[in-house]
């Protein structure tokens, strides 16, 4: 996958705040939530956000048993099947009677940088 150009549709920049690789479009980081810089049509833009896929769930250890340990792996394939990229996103261990809840969210903005459009 070659990376977009500065200023075109899916470049990236790094957040300077949680150090997350987020678009550079962006006025709010997604992770950590902090502005990056003021818009004042921000809430227009947040009105154009759509969630086009949502997951949550959640899992429960059991009464009795040893400790059980999980990790949490997110992969993003394009049309033709080829992963685009894995992450190990949190790792961690459950006890008896503890629960961990998950949720998956897909947010998507019309694209709003300049100069060429791709397509990824």
């Amino acid at each position: 996958m070659s990376q977009p150009r500065p200023g075109s549709a899916g470049a990236t920049r790094t957040c300077p705040h949680c150090k997350a690789t987020i678009l550079e479009s962006a006025a709010v980081c997604p992770g950590c939530r902090h502005h990056l810089r003021f818009e004042p049509d921000a809430g227009s833009a947040a009105a154009q956000t759509m969630t086009p896929l949502k997951v949550e769930g959640a899992i429960r250890h059991p009464a009795e048993g040893e400790p059980w340990e999980y990790c949490v792996v997110l992969s993003v394939r394009n049309d033709r099947g080829e992963e685009i990229t894995r992450q190990v996103v949190s790792v961690g261990a459950m006890h008896a009677n503890e629960q961990r809840s998950f949720a998956l969210t897909v947010e998507m903005t019309p694209a709003t940088g300049k100069g060429r459009k791709t397509r990824h």
